[in-house]
């Protein structure tokens, strides 16, 4: 039997659901992004976090990798937790970043141990420095088209991928970044999910340049903002620049974080609802392991 096939006989619906299949479907697909904890404390916020979101019933959950790949051992054990103890669907994020083939294949027998037919393949981000040269493991993968052929190779998962409304940092164009969604998509890729959007017309565009070529949803990663410095510190690290009008209004009540988290969860509904209306399959939420922002941005969308 092929590594990540075990028997489906008497495995919960929450680990025989396929995440194409839910973003097929009329209705859109909603979906969490948490973030691996630091220590036990922090595991603790996440659980309450997780807790509060089920009972939304989103479509699927993933758990990231920390920065360059950090907190590995936490996400795949927390992933494991999720499709195991709960009812959720959980999407196992997978990078290449200090990893061998060998390590690869390990973490993908783990996941496929617990149930966990979803995986995010990812190239992932330069330990130390997401904006700097990327270099391989010797033994490893260089591009995250190579990880989707192997996990692809090694049973019956559904992968997805990542998409970058905003052009990759490493990337030179659109042009150039649709090649490669259109090159995952070849190898094996069956969705994508982008990073963090705060500006719909850039999805929108990447979304349309890709269906002009292969059929693959993209479902646009969505956060709501409670913290300005530290959503204007990831988009650095992400290369996802912030509109102008954007940063206007968060400046404004930059030093009230009430106001704040008013107004960054307005701009998140805003978001959500031009792009649902132009059809995007769903909505990605990235949480930051807490729920009540994520939960009121549901509320307002009345899904």
């Amino acid at each position: 039997m092929a590594l990540g096939r075990p028997s489906r006989l008497a495995r919960p619906e929450s680990q025989t659901r396929s995440i194409p299949g839910m973003l097929a479907r009329t209705e859109p697909s909603i979906s969490f992004e948490f973030f691996p904890p630091k220590d036990d404390a922090g595991e603790e916020v996440l659980w309450d976090a997780i807790r509060r979101l089920e009972s939304v019933r989103p479509h699927f959950v993933s758990v990231t990798y920390g920065a360059g790949g950090t907190s590995q051992d936490r996400t795949v054990r927390v992933t494991g937790r999720i499709a195991l103890e709960t009812t959720l669907t959980p999407l196992a994020h997978l990078t290449c970043v200090g990893a061998s083939v060998a390590a690869l294949r390990q973490v993908i027998g783990m996941y496929a141990a617990s149930g966990v037919r979803n995986i995010l393949a990812l190239r992932g981000d330069p330990p130390g420095n997401p904006g700097g040269e990327w270099t391989p493991h010797p033994e490893g993968l260089n591009h995250a088209t190579d990880l989707v052929e192997l996990v692809r190779s090694l049973g019956d998962f559904t992968i997805g991928v990542a998409a970058f409304p905003d052009v990759h940092p490493s990337s030179p164009d659109l042009d150039h970044d649709v090649e490669v969604l259109v090159r995952k998509a070849d190898a094996g890729a069956s969705f994508a999910i982008t990073q963090m959007v705060f500006d719909a017309d850039t999805y929108l565009r990447l979304r349309d340049r890709v269906a002009e070529r292969r059929d693959l949803p993209i479902t646009p990663g969505l956060m709501p903002v409670t913290n300005f410095k530290q959503v204007a510190r990831m988009s650095q690290l992400m290369g996802t620049p912030l509109p102008a009008q954007v940063v206007e209004r968060l400046e404004r009540v930059s030093g009230d974080p009430v106001a704040t988290r008013e107004v960054g969860v307005q701009i998140a509904t805003e978001l959500a609802q031009r792009m649902l209306a132009e059809g995007a399959p769903g909505l990605h939420f990235i949480t930051m392991n807490r729920s009540t922002a994520t939960l009121e941005v549901h509320r307002n969308l009345g899904l």
